[in-house]
């Protein structure tokens, strides 16, 4: 879908004295579905500046339509980075992410006053915005441990216990990821201390200043919105886009709602009707994640998506 700035956004909603007067990366959050995309493209066209990507799967070259990546035509408007660069089977991480885009930045603020950075990858925001506190080594008694437990018991009983050992990062993390639940709980077994607790750490100094915006719509519209986008994802192709991609399901990068409802239905598991509808609501439980996690950000100022003016406002203000 070709994306159409008005002029009265330019004449209207962003004056021209809002322009920041020192290296500024202005952070657009919120959940998914919530608008993101539309505006930090005005943002950025506006700025005559690039788009960072804040979206853990959207790095991914091949699942543009599943992760509701910026289109060739979006990315012709503005110059994006980290969106489709890497392949499914790379290794990718927060920290790793932290390093590329801290050494990203240099060049781009030599070039223009203000960056956008946008997202809902929570850890990957932190990252930049904070940093990512040093994770301690888990021992390997603790990792086997917790890997014979999983296999013996299953995932259920180790998320309710990660609900009782760091609340924090249960109402944030995929419960449905082995991977992130097993993880969280060996660092707590290794450290008698939250997982989350390593996130939330004194932040790191930037050398660049930072305005931190949220996104965000009544429950029920941004529910619609979430239920209309998977119908039209569908239209571009996603269940092609899904078979192409299932030899690689294992792949953390998978490890996604959209994708793991739509390998069960090509499984035999489900109905097509009945894997939308659950994409349908898992992705609300993930956008409701989202919030929870943003929200506990005091530094993050909380806007309609719609209410541009508001926005620059607040932008101008903040420098």
């Amino acid at each position: 879908m070709f994306f159409f700035i008005s002029p009265l956004f330019f004449q209207y909603a962003i004056p021209k004295s809002s322009h920041p007067s020192m290296a500024t990366l202005i952070v657009i959050v919120g959940p998914t579905a919530v608008g993101k995309t539309a505006l930090s493209l005005k943002l950025a066209t506006h700025f005559d500046t690039a788009v960072v990507s804040a979206d853990s799967r959207q790095i991914y070259r091949d699942l543009p339509i599943g992760t509701a990546a910026p289109t060739e035509q979006e990315r012709s408007l503005v110059p994006h980075y980290f969106v489709g660069t890497r392949a499914l089977t790379d290794y990718y991480s927060a920290a790793q992410y932290e390093t590329d885009v801290l050494e990203l930045l240099p060049r781009l603020f030599g070039q223009r006053e203000v960056v956008i950075l946008t997202g809902g990858s929570m850890l990957y925001v932190d990252a930049v915005c904070r940093g990512i506190d040093d994770i301690p080594t888990v021992e390997p008694e603790t990792r086997q441990l917790l890997h014979d437990r999983l296999h013996a018991e299953g995932l259920d009983p180790l998320v309710a216990e990660l609900r009782l050992l760091d609340p924090d990062y249960y109402a944030a993390c995929d419960l449905r990821n082995p991977k992130r639940v097993v993880h969280a709980l060996e660092v707590c077994y290794q450290t008698g201390r939250p997982f989350s607790s390593f996130h939330r750490g004194k932040a790191r100094k930037r050398p660049f200043n930072i305005v931190k915006i949220g996104l965000d719509r009544p429950r029920a519209e941004l529910f619609e919105r979430i239920n209309s986008r998977t119908d039209v994802m569908m239209s571009q192709g996603w269940l092609d886009e899904a078979k192409r991609v299932l030899p690689f399901r294992h792949e953390n990068a998978l490890n996604t709602v959209g994708y793991k409802e739509l390998f069960a239905y090509l499984d035999g598991a489900m109905t097509l009707p009945e894997a939308l509808e659950k994409i349908r609501r898992n992705t609300r439980v993930y956008a409701k994640k989202q919030l929870t996690w943003f929200r506990r950000d005091s530094e993050i100022a909380w806007f309609h998506p719609d209410d541009e003016a508001a926005v620059m406002q607040y932008i101008a203000k903040k420098n």
